[in-house]
Parts: structure tokens; sequence; C-alpha cells
């Protein structure tokens, strides 16, 4: 079964902060990739891997149990959050500027394919009922810059018909992310100015909004109570990124911030049990429980961070799929649900070939089918990395490869 909901990461795929150690105000900031060191943090990379791998088995499984084994999307907003400080020691525009360039155009190649298959199928904007009129059509902008989560019909076709009707949804709605990190992105430098300000203060302004919209204090309709919500649920995150970067946790005793985190991970599960969502447990439909398990499970990933500058022992056999999946982590996110729902009419035809179109063997296929999607899935996210993963580099103002699985020809094997 294909699940829409929201998870996942979105995160500039090419660069990963390395931390650094607090300096002194007004000092000058460290080179991006001093003498001696390297220019990327293996260690953030893997952590963006899991979190995409846990991404697309979600969606695929629909598994509630998997946002607490990994809640993927308060690990990805606290790397980009550790990015996008370490890079406002550049100018603020350019950084915005920047970030915003390397977002947009994978988006327009994605939306381009998905508002044509919608609009093949006969979806029609202005008579949507949900976004119907003058406004339905201008919140088709979403799709070329998603100040808004962009629209999407709740369902189109036929229970009949190749794809499930829900197939739109399931391509178009995880596209929130793209709101969510568009709008951290904008907010980052005053954020960060706050932060260096009032680090304390700062932190604890989103998790105290998460208590308010989290507990129903406060209710706020539409696409503004969302994007309210979002920066409730995941700012904290965001702003951990910051004290990653900053050196801040790197301050507090191990103990203490472990112990601290262990228990507002305790609390988000304690009140999960008693406020579940639609799907039970599934802390992506419980805003307070994902903010303070997402932040406590952040904290202990960042003060564990060992900062390696290349993957050690047995995980190195993973070396190349950990820099696909990072230099490639925009278009796998975009592409991922679409392409699950994809599987459904192509194994659909194995109920047609002779040996299974008995009831057993229709059984048996039944039986396997989450598995053969899961197996499937993987080349045609392949595919999708071949067709349009370039368009991360040409974004990026790089030479576009096809399959960046290992450093550029002439480029040191650890630096980005």
């Amino acid at each position: 079964m294909i699940h829409g909901q929201p998870a996942g990461t979105g995160a500039d795929p090419d660069t990963v902060p390395a931390p650094v150690l607090p300096r002194q105000r007004g000092a000058e900031p460290e080179p991006a990739t001093a003498p001696g060191k390297a220019g990327r943090d293996r260690y953030l990379d893997l952590l963006r891997t899991l979190a995409l791998l846990r991404v697309v088995l979600y969606h695929l499984f629909g598994w509630a149990w998997l946002t607490v084994l990994f809640p993927s999307m308060g690990v990805m907003f606290a790397l980009a959050g550790s990015l996008m400080a370490r890079s406002l020691d550049r100018p603020a525009a350019s950084v915005i500027r920047s970030r915003v360039r390397r977002l947009l155009p994978p988006l327009w190649a994605f939306a381009a394919v998905v508002l044509a298959l919608m609009f093949a199928g006969g979806w029609n904007p202005a008579d949507d009922p949900d976004h119907g009129g003058t406004w339905g059509l201008l919140s088709l902008f979403d799709y070329v810059v998603p100040v808004g989560a962009p629209p999407y019909p709740a369902h189109l076709g036929s229970p009949s018909g190749l794809l499930e009707s829900t197939w739109a949804e399931d391509a178009a709605g995880p596209l929130w992310y793209l709101r969510a990190y568009l709008w951290f992105v904008l907010a980052s430098p005053l954020l960060l100015r706050a932060f260096r300000r009032a680090p304390w203060a700062t932190l604890a302004v989103p998790p105290a909004l998460a208590a308010v919209v989290g507990t129903g204090l406060v209710t706020i309709p539409g696409e503004t109570g969302n994007a309210v919500t979002d920066f409730a649920v995941y700012g904290g995150c965001w702003v951990l990124g910051f004290a990653h970067h900053e050196g801040v946790l790197a301050r507090i005793p191990r103990y203490a911030a472990v112990s601290g985190a262990a228990l507002l991970m305790a609390f988000g599960l304690w009140w999960a049990s008693g406020h579940p969502g639609p799907e039970g447990l599934d802390l992506n439909d419980i805003p307070l429980a994902q903010a303070t398990f997402s932040f406590g499970f952040v904290v202990i990933l960042l003060q564990y961070s060992p900062s390696w500058r290349e993957l050690p022992g047995r995980l190195r056999r993973w070396e190349r799929l950990v820099t696909l999946s990072n230099n490639r982590a925009v278009t796998l996110y975009l592409w991922h649900n679409l392409l699950i729902a994809a599987t459904v009419p192509l194994l659909d035809q194995a109920y047609r070939l002779p040996f299974l179109s008995g009831a057993e063997g229709a059984a048996e296929l039944d039986a396997a089918y989450p598995v053969l999607a899961l197996v499937l899935v993987w080349p045609l996210i392949g595919l999708a990395v071949l067709a349009f993963g370039w368009i991360e580099d040409v974004a990026a103002g790089r030479r576009p490869r096809l399959w960046p699985d290992g450093p550029r020809r002439g480029e040191n094997r650890h630096r980005s």
C-alpha cells in the first residue's frame, strides 16, 4: 500500500558542514576547506542517506514505528540548519540566492511531469472543489516557487485505472517539505542572528510554539496553520543545526545533553500514546510528539557526531551509495513517491503470467507484493536519477554528471 504521509529530506545535497569550534566574535571566518581538512563530514552524509532510505521505506510500507526508529524530517532539517549556519558566514543575500537556485530547477522538472499527468488525467484546478476558482489557478505558482504547498486533486482517474486514484496525492503531497525548507532558508539570517545573541531562548521558541499548537490551545486553519505547525515542529531541529555549527552543543556535558534529550523523547512517546493520530502512533500525525521526540533524537545524534572524514571500517563499502544519495538528495526526495505509485501497474502485470493466474498463485503474489515493490522501486529511482538528477548539477553551477557516486576527475576523494 502506498502512503503519502510527509516525511523526508531536501536539504542541500552538495555540501554537508563539519562541526567547528566556537570562534570569537569578530574573528575571521575559517575557510570552507582549510589546508589539510576535508570539506565534507561523512557522518552527516551517512545520516542523510539513512534519512532518505527511511523516507522510501515509510512511504512504501507506511509503518508507523519507522517514525520512532528514525525521525527523518528532524534529522534533515538539523543538517540543513547546520549547513545554512556555515554558509551565512558569507553575505546572506548571496546564500539565499544559492539555496533557492539549487532548489527550484529540480522542482520545475518534477512539476512539469506531474502537472502534465494531472492535466492529461482531466484535473482542472479552476473547478477543483478544494482549489477552485481564481485562487486555485494562482496556487499553481507554488509549483514554480513553493511559498505554499502545491495543490493537487485528492482523487484522479478511476479505481480501475492503471494508477490508484490517489496517485496525485502520493506524488505531490510530500512537496510540503519544500515549502518548509524555503521558509527556513529565508528566515535563517534573522534566526541565526537571534541565536548568536540568545541561543537558549531561540532554541526554546519552536518547542514552546509546538506546545501551543500541538495541544490545541491555538488552532490556525488552512495553509497558514500548516506552515506555522511546520515551523513549530521542526524549527527546533533547524536551530539545533545552528547550535551544532556554532559549537554550543559541544559545550554541554554529554551526560546532561543525553539525559535531557532522553526525557524529551520519552515525553514525546508518552504524549503520542495518549493522543494517537489516524494511523495510531505515527509521529507525523502528532505535532507535539514529533517536535519533542525529533528534538531529543537530533541532540543525541549531534552530541555523538564523530566528524568522519571518511566512512570507517565496514561502512566504507557503502561509500559510493552515500556519495550518490547526497549528490542527488533533492531528486530522490522529489521522485520517490511517484515512482512507488508507478510500481503498482507494473507489478499488476505479473498477475497475467500463466503460472500465477490461479487462486494459489495470486495469493502468493499478494503476499510478496510489498517486497516486490521495494525491489522494483530502486531501479525506477535509478532511472529518475539518470534522467533528472543532472539538473541538480546545473542548478548548482557544476558540470552535469549522470551518476555522481564518486569524486570528480582530478578532485581529491574526500573533498566536496
